[in-house]
């Protein structure tokens, strides 16, 4: 279960790597339109980035303290995910009354992809899940 875990986390971090990339393209802060806070965004990017070196450090180590850190840090991640999502949501539906009033100045988040940010989500909680387990010794390490 925990190198399940490893798999789901890295495919969620590279669909949060990707729409961080398109962010920062496409303007991010610099922009001035983004409804996504930079320390809210960039607190998500470490703390996850963070919590993967440290499940990576349990896999090889097996110690069971640090399972429980890395869900430690997931907990902030997925509140940050949440507020993020819950800012994002507005900009999506709002593309296409940008579009008929041909606003040029759409924030960045606007492009990213839903399925990128769906499949991210559905990831992220594959993976909270996953560690809980893990770290409770559901499943075996």
């Amino acid at each position: 279960m925990d190198i399940a875990a490893l798999i789901t986390w890295v495919i969620t971090a590279l669909g949060g790597f990707y729409m961080l990339g398109t962010w920062l393209a496409r303007g991010g802060a610099k922009a001035g339109n983004s409804r996504l806070p930079v320390p809210v965004l960039f607190g998500h990017f470490a703390l996850a980035a963070v919590g993967l070196v440290v499940w990576i450090i349990y896999v090889i180590t097996d110690k069971g303290a640090l399972a429980w850190t890395a869900f430690g840090l997931l907990v902030p991640v997925a509140l940050l995910g949440f507020a993020m999502l819950a800012r994002w949501i507005p900009v999506y539906r709002a593309r296409s009354v940008a579009a008929a009033a041909g606003q040029q100045s759409e924030p960045a988040e606007r492009y990213f992809p839903v399925p990128v940010v769906a499949g991210h989500g559905l990831f992220a909680v594959v993976t909270v899940v996953l560690v809980l387990l893990t770290a409770l010794g559901i499943g075996g390490s």
